[in-house]
């Protein structure tokens, strides 16, 4: 791949994240030396055709931000929250407006809508062709094996 092309994957159609709701994907990231590794992400549907995304990783533990109940948002919805601490971010920039990592901000993921599909874009992922079946060297053959009793 050329320096000039970026990747883009289809994560989801629209119509899977209302609006103002929030999604969360486990991905695999093919890093710089060719390993994958976790890649959790949170998309959030702004508008009707407008989402915002961000590496679903709380700046000050690393941990998800839906950790305990599953939630984004806090009690009205108009942030986004850590399940751990309680932190409260900006759903529009990712800062953190209240909390133990204030000041910090989540890790943004660029976002586009092609056509009916909300994609991932310049970050490498392991496509779901590229992963091995965990059977493949698996011989499907019985091996029979007779006592000499």
């Amino acid at each position: 791949m050329s320096a000039d092309e970026i990747d883009i994957y289809a994560i989801c159609e629209i119509e899977q994240i209302s609006p103002g709701a929030a999604k969360a994907f486990d991905l695999s990231r093919v890093m710089d030396d060719g390993e994958a590794r976790p890649f959790r992400i949170v998309v959030i549907r702004t508008a009707v055709r407008e989402f915002a995304g961000y590496v679903n990783a709380c700046p000050h533990q690393g941990t998800w931000l839906n950790i305990g109940g599953g939630e984004f948002f806090n009690a009205d919805r108009t942030r986004l929250r850590c399940g751990r601490h309680g932190s409260l971010f900006d759903i529009e920039s990712g800062a953190c407006v209240e909390g133990a990592c204030e000041g910090k901000h989540l890790e943004p993921i660029a976002l586009a809508v092609v056509g009916r599909d909300v994609c991932l874009c310049g970050v490498r992922l392991v496509e779901e062709e590229q992963r091995p079946f965990p059977y493949d060297d698996f011989d499907d053959t019985m091996e029979i094996m007779i006592s000499p009793d």
